[in-house]
C-alpha cells in the first residue's frame, strides 16, 4: 500500500531548507533544518540527509519564482529571483538525479495550500487560496481541484492596491519592482521602512499600523475573492501569525464588498477567511505532493 511507505519532504525556503520524513496520512518521523547558502552546498547536504532514509518518493516545495509546469524545458529550475546564485539552477534535477525516486515539485505557496487542502482547515474544498504575508507576499491556488500553474504560477502578492492617504512609506514601497503592490506595502522590508526598522509584530498594538495593513490586506482579499472565487482562503506567514490584521481586514473586506456576492461562504466571513496551520502546512503539502508523485 502507497500510504505505508516513506515519503520525503522539502520546503526549499531562500534562508532555510526543511527536511523531513513521514507518511502520505500527514504523520512526520523526523524534521531538520538547514540554512541555504550556494546552491551547491545546500543541494549536497539535503541529498545527504535523504541518502539513507529509504523514502520512496519526495515532494519539494521550493521558493519562487520556478518553472512548475512539468512540459515547460525549465520545468524544476530556479528562474529570476533576487538570490542571483541560485538563478537557473536545476533544484529538481539536480535532487531527482542523486536520489532516484518520483519527485513532485511545486511552489512553496502552492505546496502550502495543498497542505491546508490535505490536512488543514480546507479539507474536501476544490477552490482555495492560500496567502502567505513575511518577508514578501505569496499565493498558492488550487482551482477545480487543482494547482493553478498556467504560463507560470499566480504572483498574486505583486497585485496593485491604492495608497492609503495616511501611509507614510514614502514615494517607493518595499518592493523593488513596484511601488503600489500588496508585498511592497505589506511585507517585512515595507513594515520595516515605515516604522523605522519594527517588525509587524512589533507594531502589533498600534490600532493605526494595524488598520492601514489590514486595509490593503482588505483590497487584495476582495480581488482574489472576484478573481478566483475560492470556497476558502487561508492566510499565514509572520506577518499574519503575530499580528490581528487578519480579522481586521476580513471585516473590512466584507464592507468593501458591500453585498455584492452573496454566498454561504462569504455570509459566514469569519470560517471564510482564517489563519492558517500554524507553520505547518509546507511539510504536510510536501508529503501530500510525495505522496502523489508515487502513484
Amino acid at each position: 500500500m502507497a500510504e505505508q511507505q516513506l515519503i520525503g519532504a522539502l520546503e526549499a525556503g531562500g534562508t532555510k531548507m526543511v527536511c523531513a520524513t513521514g507518511y502520505a496520512d500527514g504523520m512526520v518521523l523526523e524534521c531538520e533544518q538547514i540554512a541555504t547558502t550556494t546552491p551547491q552546498e545546500t543541494v549536497e547536504a539535503v541529498n545527504a540527509w535523504f541518502a539513507n532514509k529509504g523514502i520512496a518518493a519526495l515532494g519539494i516545495g521550493a521558493f519562487g519564482p520556478t518553472a512548475v509546469n512539468p512540459a515547460s524545458p525549465q520545468y524544476g529550475k530556479i528562474l529570476e529571483t533576487p538570490k542571483t546564485a541560485w538563478r537557473y539552477f536545476d533544484l529538481l534535477g539536480t535532487i531527482q538525479n542523486e536520489l532516484d525516486i518520483p519527485c513532485g515539485y511545486d511552489t512553496d505557496v502552492n505546496v502550502a495550500c495543498l497542505g491546508e487542502v490535505t490536512f488543514g482547515c480546507a479539507q474536501g474544498l476544490t477552490d482555495v487560496a492560500y496567502l502567505t504575508i513575511g518577508t514578501g507576499v505569496g499565493a498558492g491556488v488550487l482551482s477545480g481541484g487543482q494547482l493553478v500553474h498556467g504560463m507560470m504560477h499566480p504572483e498574486a502578492g505583486h497585485i496593485l492596491v491604492t495608497r492609503d492617504p495616511r501611509d507614510t512609506i514614502g514615494e517607493h514601497s518595499g518592493c523593488p519592482f513596484h511601488d503600489n503592490c500588496l508585498e511592497g506595502l505589506i511585507a517585512g522590508p515595507g513594515v520595516k521602512k515605515r516604522w523605522g526598522g519594527k517588525s509587524a509584530g512589533e507594531m502589533a498594538d498600534d490600532p493605526e499600523a494595524m488598520d492601514l495593513l489590514a486595509g490593503y490586506l482588505a483590497q487584495a482579499l476582495m480581488t482574489f475573492i472576484l478573481c478566483y472565487a475560492p470556497q476558502k482562503i487561508v492566510i499565514g506567514g509572520g506577518v499574519a501569525d503575530h499580528t490581528p490584521i487578519v480579522p481586521l481586514a476580513r471585516k473590512k473586506c466584507a464592507e468593501m464588498l458591500n453585498g455584492y456576492i452573496v454566498t454561504p461562504e462569504v455570509n459566514d466571513i469569519d470560517t471564510y477567511i482564517v489563519n492558517s496551520l500554524e507553520g505547518k502546512q509546507g511539510i504536510m503539502g510536501c508529503l501530500a505532493l510525495g505522496a502523489q508523485a508515487l502513484q
